[in-house]
């Protein structure tokens, strides 16, 4: 269904909505409109004359249905962190922005039965705070965690650094309640353990990206609070001692939350840009090593003394150079701050093309320094580089400019380079998105890449559940246009 006039079908709308749900959901003014027509990295510039704010799921279920009677595309958006320009509404305008942000209720933390039930505008951080007040805790977290949305993360399958115990959202994810294209809505929130009623719709919406439904809650696996962590920073010889040592501390110990590689210039960027940080170790190392260790019950074996143990092990076997256990709270917060700020400091250094990748875990060692290998020999005066969730094979993997470049490189060089950078990463079995999604900015390589049984399918569930194309157009997959027969 296409809109004959945009602006009139907009304008419409607008009133529709301020008559049946109310005039504090119609947001018109184009200066407060402005700051979420723009991806929070800049690359994507939107346009849109309506932004939509529901305070209900209800609400959400009137306005779809108003939308769908006048024809007008809707742009879920949460706290606008999306780094694929997953939320950012089309440059034509004719689409309305649908902010979940009002809708930021935690309806439920249940600490026996280890879940909560959050709204879709519920910052992430917030949920932290809420499941920690009851002894338990939302194991999930990424650098975007004060602005982030659980609507938002659970439409993208979001990762973060404790994946490798927890896995994804998907995992996290135990029940969902959207609404869907016709305005029903879907209500999968009771957290069944067996479920044999069919497809299942609720993982179905899960990495969606709100191309096939409005994300309005979520039933989300809670766990233990931390009693206890040690963080540990070591020295290694490559990717492979890292790998091996990873795969000693998985035999050893169920209790390793995070397991992340950073090579040594991103720890020399990191130190020279970053105020406040400095080398744990006394001696310069070609890879580095960040392990996180944790025990939920005080009566546990310390985390402190696993990972002394471990690391040993690692020395007696020739994995390890050099490392050191952080003593204190603030000096495991250093050793994060060193990962958490490689991104930051490499903008600091100047523009870089960033590909957030994954291969299997057993062949990301051969991948960080082949892949690297051939993209400077293809481009020469580049600089390629991997860091990351090396213990679940998902590692950000940046091209950076050539010295002097300006600004402007990354959109002059990202059509050639991406490309190269996606054609190695399914040479090696791999996706060329681990956690951050497809949004617009990998809509045409996942196109262009993948087998055409996974693209049918994708249209074809597309076109089942919005067969107007109303929900986050250009988004994920592109729909062919009807035939006039249809």
């Amino acid at each position: 269904m296409t809109a004959p006039d945009p602006a009139a079908a907009l304008s419409a709308l607008a009133a529709a909505v301020a008559q049946r749900i109310g005039a504090d959901a119609v947001v018109t003014d184009s200066d407060a409109i402005a700051p979420w027509l723009t991806d929070w990295r800049g690359r994507y510039h939107g346009a849109s004359a309506l932004l939509l704010q529901p305070r209900s799921t209800q609400d959400v279920a009137a306005l779809v249905a108003l939308a769908a009677a006048h024809g007008v595309p809707l742009v879920p958006q949460g706290g606008n962190t999306s780094m694929v320009g997953g939320a950012t509404p089309p440059a034509d305008g004719t689409a309305a922005i649908l902010s979940l942000r009002r809708m930021n209720a935690i309806r439920r933390v249940d600490a026996d039965a280890g879940l909560a039930i959050a709204e879709a505008g519920v910052i992430l951080s917030d949920l932290h705070d809420a499941a920690l007040a009851r002894g338990r805790r939302f194991p999930l977290t990424l650098g975007a965690k004060g602005s982030a949305t659980i609507g938002g993360l659970v439409s993208t399958n979001a990762g973060g650094t404790q994946v490798l115990r927890f896995g994804t959202m998907r995992a996290l994810v135990l029940g969902v309640e959207a609404v869907l294209p016709d305005g029903s809505i879907h209500d999968g929130l009771a957290p069944l353990k067996k479920d044999n009623r069919g497809y299942d719709l609720n993982q179905l919406l899960v990495g969606a990206e709100g191309t096939l439904g409005v994300i309005t809650a979520a039933t989300l696996k809670l766990v233990p609070a931390v009693a206890a962590r040690a963080v540990g920073w070591v020295g290694v010889e490559s990717p492979h001692a890292a790998l091996e040592l990873l795969r000693l501390c998985e035999a050893a110990t169920d209790s390793i939350e995070s397991f992340e590689i950073v090579p040594a210039h991103s720890l020399a960027l990191v130190l020279e840009h970053i105020p406040g940080t400095r080398d744990p170790l006394a001696g310069p190392h070609p890879w580095h090593v960040l392990i996180e260790s944790v025990a939920s019950d005080t009566g546990a074996e310390a985390p402190a003394q696993i990972l002394e143990r471990l690391l040993a092990a690692g020395l007696e076997r020739g994995l390890i150079r050099d490392a050191a256990i952080a003593a204190s709270e603030a000096q495991a917060e250093a050793l994060w701050k060193l990962r958490d700020s490689i991104s930051e400091a490499e903008r600091a250094s100047g523009p870089a093309l960033q590909h957030d990748i994954s291969v299997p875990v057993a062949a990301m060692p051969d991948f960080m320094i082949d892949g690297a290998a051939a993209v400077e020999v293809a481009f020469p005066g580049t600089s390629a580089g991997a860091f990351g969730h090396l213990g679940d094979g998902n590692v950000h993997f940046h091209v950076r400019a050539p010295a002097g470049a300006d600004r402007g490189w990354v959109a002059e060089n990202s059509a050639r380079i991406s490309p190269f950078v996606h054609d190695l990463v399914v040479a090696a079995g791999g996706s060329i998105s681990a956690e951050h999604g497809i949004g617009q900015m990998k809509r045409d390589e996942l196109a262009r890449l993948s087998s055409p049984a996974r693209m049918h399918a994708l249209a074809a569930i597309k076109r089942a559940f919005d067969p107007d194309n109303l929900f986050n157009p250009g988004k994920l997959v592109t729909l062919a246009p009807a035939r006039a027969d249809q």
